[in-house]
């Protein structure tokens, strides 16, 4: 089943500056082969579900299993019979966009 979701994993109780950890994160999930896009607020990844929360546990895990504190917020999208969502939602936008 398809899967799209927004993922944002974060430590707490490490300070002001996340960029290292959240960067070993991202790490992770591209390493996954999964399709995937970062942005400043969340990793978007797509695929089977089974895969894209196993990649979820496996980047959580690397704060985890150090002791650290894990903030893991999600928005997940299931939409049985489509693929490829993560790129189509935005490009019907700009195409209905450029019509206007």
């Amino acid at each position: 089943m398809n899967t799209l979701v927004a993922v944002a994993i974060a430590p707490c109780g490490t300070g002001d500056e996340f960029a290292p950890y959240v960067a070993e994160i991202v790490k992770i999930i591209r390493e996954s082969g999964l399709p995937n896009r970062t942005n400043s607020m969340f990793t978007e990844i797509e695929g089977e579900w089974d895969d894209v929360m196993a990649t979820i546990k496996k980047a959580t895990a690397y704060l985890t299993d150090q002791g650290i504190r894990a903030e893991v917020v999600m928005k997940v999208d299931i939409r049985p019979g489509y693929s490829h969502m993560m790129d189509h939602k935005t490009q019907v936008v700009e195409e209905i966009l450029h019509k206007k």
